[in-house]
């Protein structure tokens, strides 16, 4: 009696373990029939233990005849609640060939022991009336003429500017905090306020060097100068930067009898500039002062408040150069 229990329990133990060790394999597809030149999907499933290794088939090219791969294979694995492991393969099929086709089954191998797939089919139908009698080769559809989108127009737009605004944005940080340098150059600075604010701001600094104080003299009025010609310039539209004291006075004669001390002021700024720097003339300090002084009330008398775009004021630059 004891025994035949012993022979029992390892008939059972032997068959349980036999039955923990097989695995099981499933095959499908997503479609039975398909259009010449359309896809399905092909899937072989394996239910196995963690630490079984199942010898798989590998297909590269083409799973039978007729029936291409369209994409390589993709192998997907998920732990069922019961501690088996479900790996998936999953294949892109399609055909060109108007044809019932037939997928064998195939074998997966596990310690010596084959289970095979289930086969399956796959029917392709060909739907286009093909002309035999022409002889001429022809698309299997016609050309799709395809509406003009302006909502994908406008949005490629939009995108397209969005990215030059980004792309200045750049190149103005990078000019600004990289290199160090400012977005524009003193002389476009220049250009873009009114002349008078220019010539101001630039008699103010003369004012706080005290050059003549630093005895000085010749580069003193000279910048003094050079500030008059370049308001001059841009205000009265003339070169006054490669004219002499008397053509500038000349050229603004009618300044002489409008505004006959605006004029005399800017006489005795030239003329007093011309003696110290070409008669070496040991100007005094009030002739130095009245230089500063009258500097700044030719500006404030002839000034113009209108302010030209940047670029209008380059093309006008230009063209006089």
């Amino acid at each position: 009696m004891r025994k035949t229990i012993l022979f029992l329990f390892f008939a059972v133990l032997v068959y349980s373990q036999s039955v923990a060790q097989k695995i099981t394999v499933n095959s499908n597809m997503d479609s039975t029939v398909i259009l010449i030149g359309n896809q399905a999907h092909l899937t072989f499933e394996v239910s196995q233990q963690p630490n079984q290794k199942v010898i798989m088939p590998y297909f590269s090219d083409t799973i039978i005849g007729g029936l291409e791969l369209v994409e390589p294979v993709r192998i997907d694995t998920v732990k069922s609640p019961d501690g088996h492991l479900l790996v998936k393969q999953h294949y892109t099929v399609t055909s060109f060939k108007d044809s019932l086709l037939y997928v064998p089954s195939y074998p997966f191998v596990l310690n010596g022991d084959t289970v095979w797939s289930k086969s399956l089919s796959l029917k392709v139908v060909q739907p286009y009336k093909i002309d035999t009698a022409s002889h001429t080769i022809a698309d299997i559809k016609p050309v799709f003429d395809s509406k003009f989108d302006w909502a994908d127009f406008f949005k490629d737009l939009f995108s397209i500017w969005f990215i030059v605004f980004l792309l200045v944005i750049l190149y103005v940080l990078y000019l600004r905090y990289f290199r160090k340098k400012p977005v524009l150059t003193d002389k476009e600075t220049k250009l873009l306020l009114p002349a008078h604010l220019v010539a101001l701001s630039q008699l103010d600094k003369i004012k706080q060097e005290k050059l003549w104080q630093q005895d000085r003299h010749k580069e003193y009025h000279t910048e003094l100068t050079d500030v008059i010609r370049e308001y001059i310039e841009r205000v009265f539209n003339i070169n006054s930067m490669e004219m002499t004291s008397d053509e500038i006075l000349d050229h603004l004669k009618m300044l002489r009898m409008e505004q006959k001390s605006t004029y005399m002021g800017l006489q005795q700024i030239l003329q007093l500039a011309d003696l110290v720097k070409f008669a070496k003339w040991n100007a005094t300090p009030d002739e130095h002062e009245l230089s500063l002084l009258n500097a700044y009330l030719f500006i404030n008398q002839t000034k113009v408040e209108e302010v030209k775009p940047l670029e209008e004021l380059k093309k006008e630059e230009t063209k006089e150069n």
